[in-house]
């Protein structure tokens, strides 16, 4: 699936896939400065662009900065929506606690991911259908798969053995 998006470059550069088959479109800083350990900061692209309705973008953190340099993005992921038109910003947190980290302009920072979107309508009830996972949520799961090729998780995770 290709869908043209307009992109307005006023400082930066236009966002690139890398390598075939990429989800994200390269994000690069349009401005320089060095982000001090365990600090964040809001640093501008140069882009903007106009998604069709339908469709949003995606600012998520560049994989080797994060385990390279522990370089991160504060919201992420980031949404743009279709009627924004103003510059894609991201902030990036340095997570690390001792070295600083210097951002050049021209640094690929981010990427940007572009999907086709939903609109849900809402709709209050009283109850809701009843599901496998119920009310379980953060760590329901546990950590480890009793039998990790077979899929079966321990009954400590779950409290009944199921089998994902």
């Amino acid at each position: 699936m290709s869908e043209n998006i307009e992109v307005l470059i006023s400082s930066g550069v236009t966002p690139v896939y890398s390598h075939p088959g990429d989800a994200g479109a390269d994000l690069h800083s349009a401005e320089q400065l060095v982000l001090a350990p365990g600090t964040r900061a809001t640093v501008g692209t140069g882009v903007s662009i106009a998604l069709p309705n339908g469709y949003a973008a995606f600012v998520v953190p560049r994989s080797g900065l994060a385990s390279t340099h522990g370089i991160t993005i504060v919201n992420s992921p980031g949404t743009v929506d279709a009627g924004y038109r103003g510059e894609i910003r991201v902030t990036l947190l340095n997570t690390d606690t001792q070295q600083p980290f210097v951002i050049e302009v021209g640094d690929r920072i981010a990427q940007l991911i572009v999907m086709p979107v939903g609109r849900a309508e809402f709709i209050p009830v009283d109850t809701l259908p009843g599901s496998h996972r119920g009310g379980s949520g953060f760590g329901s799961t546990g950590l480890r798969p009793a039998n990790p090729a077979a899929g079966v998780l321990p009954t400590s995770a779950t409290g009944s053995g199921v089998t994902s």
